[in-house]
């Protein structure tokens, strides 16, 4: 079992910037690749951003140059930097390790943008 212990969420005005953190209970260089996820209310979960275990990134669309995914090895822990934060950036964010067999999900942590 992984624990994953996600923070860092909270209210910010639009064009402001956040950063989530999500700590993990084994050796990231444990796990496949760790993931960042949101889900707004009445839409489904949605892929932010991603980092695998070699340091390749892929970002969703919406949030290409302005989110950026990065890796604290020694402290087990993957980072969402969010700048220039939207009113639709407002939703739940879950971190997520991928194994070779299996993979876990934190328990989110709400991001709420205002305009």
């Amino acid at each position: 079992q992984v624990q994953l212990v996600e923070s860092g969420g909270g209210l910010v005005q639009a064009g402001g910037s956040l950063r989530l953190s999500c700590a993990t209970s084994i050796s990231i260089f444990s796990i496949n690749a760790m993931g960042w996820y949101r889900q707004a209310p009445g839409k489904e979960r949605e892929l932010v951003a991603a980092i695998t275990r070699a340091g390749t990134t892929n970002y969703a669309e919406s949030v290409k140059g302005r989110f950026t995914i990065s890796r604290d090895n020694a402290k087990n822990t993957v980072h969402l930097q969010m700048n220039s934060l939207k009113s639709e950036d407002t939703a739940v964010y879950y971190c997520r390790a991928t194994l070779p067999t299996v993979y876990y999900w934190g328990q989110g942590t709400q991001v709420t943008v205002s305009s």
